[in-house]
């Protein structure tokens, strides 16, 4: 990252990205303490529960499991930062489309929360992108070109 204080925006934004999975992870567990057999059944949990049993394991809701794969790194801070951008916006939809789901106003509370952090990790990236583009369009470089 050729600009310093991008570079400190995405450790910090990185940290806090590793802080809400740390969440989900909390609040899937609390969610599915105590679960028996039937309910397990009956909310079609059962192939994650007989392979995780509880126990949160990234996955999508296709089962996929989470892996480099989903990181999207080409090292040119442009492209990169876009793609930042792009994962706030997703990362954002999936909030929105588990309030559309949800009834349980603990559960909406921790969805929104995460949301406006979303909202402003994008805001953020936008900052950063603007902030590289100047830099580097400013001598008419480009990053590989340094």
């Amino acid at each position: 990252m050729p600009d310093e204080v991008s570079k400190g925006l995405l450790t910090d934004i990185g940290t806090e990205e590793l802080a809400h999975l740390e969440m989900v992870g909390t609040l899937v567990n609390q969610l599915t303490r105590g679960t028996n057999a039937d309910c397990v059944k009956e909310s079609g949990f059962y192939d994650y529960f007989i392979n995780h049993s509880t126990g949160v394991y990234p996955a999508n809701t296709n089962g996929t499991p989470f892996n480099a794969m989903a990181l999207a790194v080409t090292g040119d801070p442009i492209t990169d930062l876009n793609e930042n951008l792009a994962a706030e916006q997703k990362a954002r939809s999936t909030y929105d489309n588990i309030l559309r789901m949800s009834d349980d106003p603990d559960v909406n509370d921790v969805i929104k929360f995460l949301r406006e952090r979303e909202i402003v990790h994008y805001q953020r990236f936008g900052e950063a992108l603007r902030r590289v583009e100047e830099k580097l369009t400013s001598k008419n470089k480009f990053y590989m070109n340094n």
